[in-house]
């Protein structure tokens, strides 16, 4: 079967956020699944299968990390979204039915790939103990971001302080399912972004993903509440690094983006 590994959330190679992608028959046992995302050994590899004609979706669609599968994941949708499109297997938008229900990407035509998400639902919550050490900032709020995701969302002071954390994972493990989405409104918005985010998740696998696109569910709605704008676009400063164009349509958020296909062969197990 063939097998591709996907940049998603930029429109150039090596950047934004890779994923595995495979297009399957039906979806072989749960142990085969979580070996292969393993050895692809990317933040996540996803697995879509056609529906037969007539069901509520087109595509099932599971993601798995390296170490466990999660029930909500915008990149790895982006990038099974994209080979769809560009290998002709489905034309116009593409319902998947996935653990968080059914989710929309819709084909743009400057070549971007528009995703229908849930909103998450952000709770404020003391600040845990310890969080400030781990994390190495001083919080300004914290949120909960509620089930599909798991995280805890963390307001820091600006984008110096986004851009120069150094956490240590291990002790972040310790305070939300999933891990922590650190966050500060953009410095200078004439760049082309409204906030700026990073993503810490050692709970499955992942000290930093370069760009997430549940996180940016929980971003969205945050900025949009203190911003006055529900469109907005959002740069997760990892390494990599990506964009995000946002916007909040109340319980669902639209997430945006580029893909780019960097390789393809063929897996033989």
């Amino acid at each position: 079967m063939r097998i591709r590994i996907v940049d998603a959330f930029t429109d150039r190679p090596f950047a934004g956020n890779p994923a595995g992608v495979l297009l399957l028959d039906s979806f072989p046992d749960d142990a085969w699944l979580q070996n292969v995302a393993l050895e692809v050994n990317h933040a996540e590899t996803a697995f879509a299968h056609r529906l037969p004609a007539g069901r509520e979706a087109d595509w099932a669609l599971r993601w798995f990390t390296p170490a466990t599968e999660v029930a909500l994941c915008g990149h790895a949708t982006l990038a099974t979204a994209h080979v769809i499109a560009t290998t002709g297997a489905h034309q116009g938008p593409v319902r998947f039915a996935t653990l968080s229900g059914i989710l929309v990407a819709t084909p743009e035509a400057d070549g971007s790939i528009t995703l229908d998400f849930p909103t998450a639902p952000l709770t404020p919550v003391e600040t845990p103990d310890g969080v400030a050490g781990a994390l190495g900032a001083e919080p300004l709020s914290t949120f909960d971001t509620g089930p599909n995701t798991g995280d805890l969302l963390i307001e820091v002071a600006d984008e110096k302080t986004v851009l120069g954390l150094a956490p240590d994972h291990q002790a972040l493990a310790r305070y939300s399912e999933r891990g922590i989405i650190a966050t500060a409104r953009a410095e200078d918005p004439s760049r082309g972004y409204d906030f700026v985010s990073r993503c810490f998740f050692p709970n499955v696998g992942i000290d930093e993903d370069p760009v997430t696109g549940s996180a940016h569910t929980a971003l969205a709605p945050f900025w949009a509440e203190r911003l006055g704008r529900p469109a907005l676009t959002g740069l997760q400063a990892s390494p990599r690094s990506g964009l995000v164009r946002t916007e909040v349509r109340g319980e669902r958020t639209l997430l945006s983006g580029h893909a780019v296909t960097v390789i393809e062969g063929d897996l033989l197990v």
